[in-house]
């Protein structure tokens, strides 16, 4: 224990508290601070100027990262006939109709994504206490209800993810792993910001982006100016 306290206190020198950095300095830091026995995630925390109590301010919504997230994602489909076949040729881990719905209610949830086809939804919607709370129930504005399910599966095996700014005006993503090094990791951050920058409502106003912070699992926490977003998409 004393050894990880000595080398938490060691990273954390290595930061600047009054700094502001640039997103390729942020994610160089993050990466040597980086000092677990694991591949640690890189989580990125953006704080927008909306006020997510109006639905007019709300941002959610989808991003395929170019490089992933760094880990498997398992993906279930509920669906019939040749869409379910459609699906598992597409790469679903698991597919099927009314006997996925009770499995699942029966306590099966060896799955980390759910897609279903819209006249699934009927039965689907059963399971709305069981997958909402984890955040795995199909949603059409999310691309997860549809009849295109190959689309579906194929982007987020490639690395899609959701996200919905949270009550404090932050949205949490995670942006890959240490192991990627810093170019993945940078293109992945690329596409986020830009992905948040175009969600940004009408209603908001002001400054959109407030503050951001890069960090991995176990490293600390790195402020990242926000001027630095224009050099970011465009690099």
């Amino acid at each position: 224990m004393a050894r990880k306290g000595k080398k938490r206190s060691e990273n954390v020198q290595k930061i600047d508290k009054l700094k502001r950095y640039t997103f390729e300095e942020a994610v160089g830091l993050a990466l040597e601070c980086a000092n677990a026995r694991f591949d640690e995630s890189v989580e990125l925390a953006v704080r927008l100027g909306v006020d997510p109590r109006h639905a007019d301010q709300m941002v959610r919504g989808t991003v395929v990262l170019p490089n992933g997230v760094g880990k498997k994602v398992r993906v279930a489909v509920f669906a019939k006939g040749e869409k379910e076949k459609e699906a598992l040729d597409a790469g679903a881990d698991y597919a099927g109709s009314d006997e996925l719905v009770e499995r699942i209610q029966k306590g099966w949830l060896d799955f980390d994504k759910a897609i279903a086809t819209p006249d699934m939804m009927g039965s689907v919607g059963k399971l709305g206490r069981i997958l909402g709370p984890r955040g795995m129930m199909p949603n059409a504005k999310l691309g997860t209800v549809t009849f295109d399910v190959a689309r579906a599966v194929k982007e987020i095996k490639a690395g899609k993810i959701d996200f919905k700014v949270e009550k404090t005006g932050i949205v949490h993503a995670s942006m890959g792993k240490v192991s990627f090094g810093v170019e993945k990791l940078m293109e992945n951050i690329g596409a986020f910001i830009e992905t948040l920058q175009r969600l940004k409502p009408p209603a908001s106003k002001g400054t959109y982006f407030r503050t951001i912070a890069l960090s991995s699992t176990m490293g600390p926490g790195i402020k990242i100016d926000p001027v630095h977003i224009k050099d970011l998409i465009n690099r």
